[in-house]
């Protein structure tokens, strides 16, 4: 079956991948709703029922948005976005807007991929613990079944277990999708190119490919996997808005995929998902003068982060700094007798939070982070703070 509103074709590699065989007959058949800003955007609008008086706010009023948007909240927002989806495709170096999907936050795209290609109750997805838990969250939410193959956590690798994978791939032929967290969330941890290359050409696997890149722009330029989803149509990539650009509460991420995925979730997303606001906050932060603070933001970021890692591993009772850094935040151990001690590294937390004002996040719980805390890099002072609190703790 043809999918409907499609206009334009992604690549048609790997030989072995049939998107059209994942998705739900259901939502494959499904006649997307029109809404009436698919068909008018301009003149006299009098078929939304919108209130034409206006917006219900006080003339004082300063959201921080252009007169005109202010002006229009009381009209329902575009379905599209287009502009700000061709702004994220320049950006991250595909055709154009056909590639991009936003959503409300990525978890909204996470939500979307399950309820697209999972049947409740009958399909799996695979992930590799330790990883982001809302795959799990929407996995069970969505009735859907989760194949865990845990990374390489040996030394704080956190890298994927290719052997283990592929005998998963062959235990489990009918797997709906593999999340691939790159950098990982709580590892900080890059996958390389080439190990999601051979994922994505792994003809045991007919699934789809999902790398979550939440924390890319902390890592080395070139090492986003956006730059195979031109190449294979099995690959697909999330981001979001809430780390490097920090736009954490105009909740806004986005896919960059196929055409053809593109419009299976364009099709079966809610009318206006992403709102006005959000919209025009967005497309700032793509101009030209968006992207040049958020690349400052980040070198300083980065730089507060190496000079963390320097000190924080001078204090004793904490051991290793795990897994690759390269995203906003670090994974370390807390000791006890010279060993990762998942007890002591939960008292810490607790203290630091309830009574010495500094929230970190506990992760010894997680596969490969015993005795470990995820602390989140700061400005310089806040830093500094920080340092000072675990060393009148652990000295």
């Amino acid at each position: 079956m043809p999918i409907l509103g499609l206009s334009t074709k992604g690549p048609s590699a790997p030989a072995h991948f049939n998107l059209e065989s994942l998705i739900r007959p259901n939502i494959l058949a499904l006649q997307p709703y029109r809404c009436a800003r698919d068909d008018y955007s301009s003149g006299m609008l009098l078929d939304a029922n919108e209130n034409a008086i206006g917006a219900a706010l006080p003339a004082n009023f300063v959201p921080g948005l252009e007169a005109e948007d202010v002006s229009a909240l009381n009209r329902y927002p575009s379905p599209t976005h287009d502009e700000l989806k061709r702004r994220i495709a320049k950006l991250r170096n595909v055709p154009d807007e056909k590639w991009v999907f936003l959503g409300v936050g990525s978890d909204e795209v996470i939500d979307m991929l399950y309820r697209c290609l999972c049947v409740p109750a009958k399909d799996n997805i695979l992930t590799t613990p330790p990883t982001y838990g809302m795959y799990g969250v929407c996995a069970q939410i969505n009735d859907v079944g989760i194949v865990k193959v845990p990374l390489v956590t040996k030394n704080g690798a956190y890298q994927l277990d290719e052997a283990a994978m592929d005998a998963a791939f062959v235990a489990n032929p009918d797997l709906k999708m593999v999340f691939i967290c790159s950098p990982g969330n709580p590892t900080g941890t890059l996958i390389p190119l080439d190990v999601i290359r051979r994922v994505a050409e792994n003809t045991k696997f007919k699934g789809l490919v999902v790398v979550d890149e939440a924390y890319v722009d902390f890592a080395p330029e070139g090492t986003s996997a956006c730059s195979l989803v031109t190449q294979y149509a099995n690959v697909c990539v999330m981001q979001t808005l809430s780390k490097s650009f920090g736009l954490a509460s105009i909740r806004l991420g986005f896919l960059v995929g196929s055409p053809e995925l593109v419009q299976i979730l364009t099709n079966a997303k809610a009318p206006y998902n992403v709102s006005l606001p959000t919209a025009a906050i967005g497309l700032q932060a793509f101009s030209e003068e968006g992207l040049a603070i958020m690349a400052a933001n980040v070198r300083v970021l980065n730089a507060n982060r190496d000079a963390l890692i320097a000190e924080i591993t001078q204090i004793p009772n904490i051991g290793r700094v795990l897994g690759g850094n390269h995203a906003n935040f670090i994974v370390v151990e807390i000791l006890k007798d010279g060993k990762p001690d998942t007890p002591r590294a939960k008292a810490v937390y607790t203290e630091m939070a309830e009574n010495r004002g500094v929230v970190v996040r506990f992760r010894g719980s997680e596969i490969g982070c015993e005795g470990c805390l995820r602390i989140t890099v700061g400005t310089e002072d806040e830093n500094k703070t920080l340092l000072a609190r675990l060393r009148e703790l652990l000295v």
